[in-house]
């Protein structure tokens, strides 16, 4: 169970943006605007502006996505808005043959493989993601199942992808073993999960349940150099690799952020990556 303090948070993205100005990033009046902030957060946390800290769960994913996806194909998702165009990218050109889509969540990227003549199986832990799916990519087979357990034969399929889940798992070795299980010889494996750096800024995934009840879904943190690990133990080798950043935005970090520490926030994101994007073949 984590603790969340509104003013802890604030203070964070703060010292975030003064560590970049430390290295040499912004300027004198850019550190005394953020010493500035700082004070006026300690003063409305002292007042009790800012609201009291609190526990948040966790949940898992069958629970969480039960709830996520009444709304995760909503538009103004802007991890899906950076992560998407980039898979497609290291989709392209890949000649069509049969596809795995492993945690396959709403259908997303079946759809695209779908529409670029691939024969799709989508797999999902839940059910709710998988009924959406079924009615998005109607002419793919969808099935319940776990990426570390594909109902899939072995060296059957010219290609998996995975999108925005090895974070939910506690680790990549099996995953990645099962994808090289069912990949043919030159078959190809493209990945995304939300980059590490991000979930440090808010961006664990969580979801608010009919009371009222906020939960977080589970969020490991793995480095690039987990990814290659699991990658190379199974026998896959690194064809690309893209970890694009967040974009300026109005609306990043969200309205809390922005009302008390707008600049800081900016600076935070600022060249920070938001997803990582691999391709592999086996």
């Amino acid at each position: 169970m984590a603790y969340r303090h509104p003013a802890a948070f604030l203070l964070g993205m703060e010292g975030l943006a003064l560590h970049r100005a430390f290295a040499g990033e912004f300027d004198a009046a850019f550190v005394e605007a953020r010493l500035a902030e700082v004070r006026a957060i300690l003063a409305a946390d002292e007042r009790g502006s800012l609201g009291a800290g609190d526990h948040v769960g966790e949940t898992d994913t069958v629970a969480g996505y039960r709830i996520w996806a009444r709304t995760y194909d909503e538009p103004g998702n802007p991890l899906i808005d950076v992560e998407e165009p980039v898979v497609r990218e290291l989709l392209a050109g890949l000649a069509p043959g049969r596809a795995v889509d492993a945690a396959c969540g709403t259908g997303r990227h079946a759809f695209s493989l779908a529409a670029a003549g691939h024969a799709v199986v989508g797999v999902d832990s839940s059910p709710d993601m998988l009924a959406v799916a079924r009615r998005t990519v109607p002419g793919a087979l969808f099935v319940r199942g776990d990426a570390r357990r594909l109902p899939v034969a072995d060296g059957s399929v010219d290609l998996v992808t995975c999108a925005l889940a090895l974070t939910h798992l506690p680790a990549l070795e099996p995953a990645f073993a099962e994808f090289a299980r069912v990949l043919r010889p030159g078959g190809h494996l493209v990945t995304s999960d939300i980059h590490w750096q991000s979930l440090y800024l808010g961006g664990i995934a969580s979801t608010v349940d009919d009371s009222g009840v906020e939960s977080r879904m589970p969020a490991s943190r793995f480095r690039p150099s987990d990814y290659v690990t699991a990658a190379l133990g199974a026998g896959l080798t690194v064809r690309a690799c893209r970890e694009p950043r967040w974009p300026r935005s109005a609306e990043g970090g969200g309205p809390f952020l922005r009302a008390w520490a707008a600049e800081a926030v900016d600076a935070a994101y600022e060249n920070t990556p938001a997803a990582i994007i691999w391709k592999f073949q086996r």
